[in-house]
């Protein structure tokens, strides 16, 4: 093993004639919290997606945990331990908590009523457990329709637990969050990151909570790297201020 994670080298990817990404290089050291900022349009989320291959990438190179995996689809990089979350939660809206805990193994496409049959008992437990770590553990009968935007998040952020990641993608994972909340998720985040060894990469435009949580941040300006750093040498950095944090 190497202490780099995930390594991203001179990554290209284009929309017609829009560039979303240029020239990319990003790296994320094993264990670690990394966070990923920039204004609107300046290719982050286009980069999560080009990294967990829901998009195949124009030029460059993606590596995971030392091997290649830009030419693999996201089933299979999901299968190596790099998994992500979006900023509208992806939960069954209409299946309990615990069933869409159980459902979020599974990396198939097989049908979910098949996919319950072969559940073992330890997938429940768990799940359970998991549940209960997020806070939400009385809320295993519940729809997840029925949560909170902010609970949904959570859930989420724990059906991703299930599979026992080696590293997540997070996308702007407080975002629409009610702010009594979030500190509570940022503890989440933090205590997986530490009991579970989940080494993190987040979108973040709250500045307080990345700053507050991340290692190391990159700050992303028209599809480039525009600064690297710790988050006390971005925070000073005069062209991250110019570009992004002092419109805010």
């Amino acid at each position: 093993m190497t202490d780099t994670l995930l390594e991203v080298r001179n990554l290209r990817k284009a929309f017609g004639g829009v560039v979303a990404n240029d020239a990319i290089d990003l790296d994320v050291r094993r264990g670690s919290i990394v966070g990923l900022i920039g204004p609107n349009g300046s290719g982050k989320t286009t980069l999560f997606n080009s990294i967990v291959g829901q998009h195949a990438i124009d030029m460059g190179s993606v590596r995971f945990d030392g091997r290649p995996i830009d030419r693999m689809n996201v089933p299979q990089i999901a299968r190596l331990g790099l998994l992500r979350t979006f900023q509208q939660a992806h939960v069954y809206e209409k299946m309990s908590c615990l069933a869409n805990m159980q459902v979020s193994v599974s990396h198939t496409d097989e049908p979910v009523a098949a996919q319950f049959l072969r559940f073992p008992p330890a997938v429940a437990v768990r799940a359970r457990e998991l549940l209960e770590f997020v806070g939400l553990h009385d809320k295993c009968d519940t729809p997840a329709g029925n949560l909170s935007f902010g609970q949904r998040k959570l859930l989420e952020f724990a059906m991703a637990l299930m599979n026992e990641p080696k590293m997540l993608l997070l996308d702007e994972p407080t975002a629409g969050v009610n702010p009594t909340l979030i500190n509570g998720l940022v503890g989440h985040l933090k205590r997986a990151n530490a009991m579970h060894g989940v080494t993190l990469l987040i979108i973040e435009h709250n500045m307080r909570v990345i700053m507050n949580l991340a290692d190391r941040v990159y700050c992303l300006a028209h599809g480039k790297v525009l600064a690297a750093g710790t988050p006390h040498e971005i925070r000073s950095d005069p062209r991250v201020i110019d570009a992004y944090l002092g419109a805010r």
